[in-house]
């Protein structure tokens, strides 16, 4: 008798759609290898329909908030059903990139300088008027981002003290907590990190818009806006830099399975920075790990039965940490 997997995607972030979209490829490739496959839309009915579907794994691909911040994976834990992907105290970390970053720069794990700050403190304590201070430190232009979203989803530019109080306020439509972050001039990379069974950095992978000097969420998830390059055309020894520090990033904030760390490659080579860890990546036509993978010899289906690999893995760690 096959293995039944539950797929959960969709759900209710911002993210819907583009989860809605890994979660088909996912559910072709597993059924493809033979796995008896339960998609579920998350919604309101999903612990009766898990109860209902009895499966023996869930497939994470819920991106976004509820898939990637913790809340999904401690529900499976409590209904004790294995998942795919990292355990909750790592999602709520990755997924706070403020949190993330503090962790960063603990660790001597470059991040590009930030500071970060609450919708009420904002309100509450006149944060306006440290403005000028902040931009004397962070200079411009300044990335304005939501602290908790994915996809580029709300990532504002400010080039100038005027456009600043605009991205903030743009940020904060997304989200309660707003991240100030230096704005890096260079080349957008990405190291996908799986543990297939042992920990490995995969290709490295370059993003490069037509059409624009930031890679949105336009350019992400639109074929033909943005060229992907893998393995990226980087000299061995910044390729390797790239893999060491996702694989740092990765342990520090105690990663499982896989994940997708992107960085940012300064203009003149000097700087490599870790931007942010993505515990839930996409599994789109578009996205970067299955194309990482493909660099390495592995195949869609193949890289899907890994990640599956994962759920089982992480249990037995778990077990062992207990």
């Amino acid at each position: 008798m096959s293995t039944r997997v539950a797929v959960l995607k969709g759900g209710r972030s911002l993210e819907r759609q583009i989860s809605l979209r890994s979660g088909a490829q996912v559910e072709d490739a597993l059924e493809r290898l033979g796995y008896d496959v339960v998609p579920i839309d998350v919604g309101t009915e999903l612990v009766p329909t898990l109860q209902d579907a009895a499966p023996e794994v869930a497939f994470i691909a819920l991106h976004g908030r509820d898939g990637e911040d913790g809340t999904i994976q401690a529900l499976l834990e409590a209904m004790d059903i294995p998942y795919t992907g990292s355990r909750p105290a790592a999602c709520m970390c990755c997924t706070d990139k403020a949190l993330a970053k503090h962790l960063m720069g603990q660790a001597r794990i470059p991040t590009p300088h930030f500071h970060a700050f609450q919708e009420h403190s904002i309100k509450l304590w006149d944060v306006a008027s440290a403005l000028p201070a902040i931009q004397e430190q962070l200079g411009f232009p300044l990335v304005v981002k939501p602290a908790t979203q994915g996809s580029a989803l709300g990532v504002k530019f400010a080039r100038s003290s005027e456009e600043l109080p605009g991205a903030i306020v743009g940020a904060l439509s997304y989200d309660r907590k707003v991240i100030l972050e230096r704005y890096i001039a260079g080349r957008d990379l990405a190291v996908s990190v799986i543990e297939a069974p042992e920990l490995r950095a995969l290709p490295v992978v370059e993003a490069v818009p037509a059409e624009k000097n930031f890679y949105d969420f336009e350019a992400r998830y639109q074929i033909g806006r943005t060229r992907f390059v893998c393995p990226a055309e980087l000299d061995g020894a910044l390729t390797e830099r790239a893999q060491e520090l996702a694989l740092r990033a990765y342990r520090l904030l105690g990663c499982h399975g896989f994940a997708r760390v992107d960085l940012m490659l300064a203009e003149d080579d000097s700087q490599m920075l870790v931007i942010e860890v993505n515990v839930v990546p996409g599994m789109t036509e578009t996205s970067l790990l299955p194309q990482a993978a493909d660099a390495a010899g592995i195949g869609f289906d193949e890289l899907v039965e890994l990640l599956l690999a994962s759920a089982f893995t992480q249990r037995e760690q778990a077990g062992v940490a207990s």
